[in-house]
């Protein structure tokens, strides 16, 4: 009889992810995730407050996060995430920098944000042009404009639904009609790329489907979090036909041309929510 298997478990290696109260997606981020990599998630403190500036104000003040990240210390991560798009750009790039280096005063290991690693993804596709898809209101939108103008990143185009809760119901169906907007709307050139934010929008799903309509990378807040995080562990994450972890799967910044005969669908007017301001 083998008996073999009693020496194990295989050893582990972990990431740590803080994210907000009310994220609901737990089960989206370890589908990113190989089998030798364990995730530990913890959560903010509860504050009753709906999706707002002044929610991802809440949920990211460095007394928060320090404390979270403290109750990850014991099981010792390799890395540690902070897993909320709207935490981490609210204060720009230099909030971002200081929620980092808040984290790793508080648990002495790698750290990162949602947000950064959107700036790093970017990098990473030689993106200088982003289409950008949210489901926050106009006014958390703006600021993610502005987070990524301040990194020398354009906004080309851009959709939003405007839900202050419940994030997490939205379907795939409307994710990619967004997507389908914000692509098709770009007033400054063709997108490089297609960012589709918040860690409570599912996105796994489609991503392969909307690279393959729209013909550039799209990359989403819990994609691009689960991808640097296990890059500081020197692993890869799992994600098939997915642009930004499959190079074989990039096919470069190509939007149809006008007047080539592909012609990307467009929500009747009456059925948009958010747009252009």
């Amino acid at each position: 009889m083998d008996v073999s298997f009693l020496g194990g478990p295989s050893p582990q290696r972990g990431v740590g992810v803080v994210a907000p109260f009310d994220f609901a997606l737990d089960r989206e981020l370890w589908r990113w995730v190989p089998d030798e990599v364990s995730l530990h998630l913890t959560r903010t403190p509860f504050v009753p407050v709906e999706v707002s500036l002044d929610l991802a104000r809440l949920v990211s003040e460095h007394e928060t996060l320090g404390d979270a990240v403290r109750t990850l210390t014991a099981i010792s991560p390799g890395v540690v995430a902070y897993a909320c798009a709207s935490g981490s750009f609210v204060g720009g790039l230099a909030g971002e920098r200081a929620m980092c280096e808040a984290m790793n005063r508080a648990g002495a290991v790698p750290s990162l944000t949602t947000s950064g690693a959107l700036l790093e993804a970017l990098t990473e596709l030689g993106a200088r042009r982003v289409a950008v898809v949210t489901p926050y209101t106009v006014s958390v939108t703006r600021v993610l404009e502005r987070y990524v103008a301040e990194a020398g990143v354009t906004v080309s185009g851009r959709a939003y639904m405007g839900l202050t809760r419940h994030i997490w119901r939205v379907p795939y169906r409307e994710v990619v009609e967004m997507a389908r907007r914000a692509a098709a709307k770009g007033r400054l050139g063709a997108a490089d790329a297609l960012f589709i934010s918040c860690t409570n929008l599912p996105t796994y799903d489609v991503i392969p489907q909307l690279e393959a309509e729209l013909r550039l990378p799209v990359i989403s807040a819990n994609q691009v979090t689960m991808w640097a995080a296990l890059r500081r562990l020197g692993t890869r994450a799992v994600g098939p036909y997915q642009a930004l972890i499959d190079p074989a799967a990039r096919t470069g910044p190509a939007l149809p041309e006008p007047g080539s005969g592909s012609v990307l669908p467009q929500l009747p007017e009456e059925k948009q929510q958010g747009g252009w301001s």
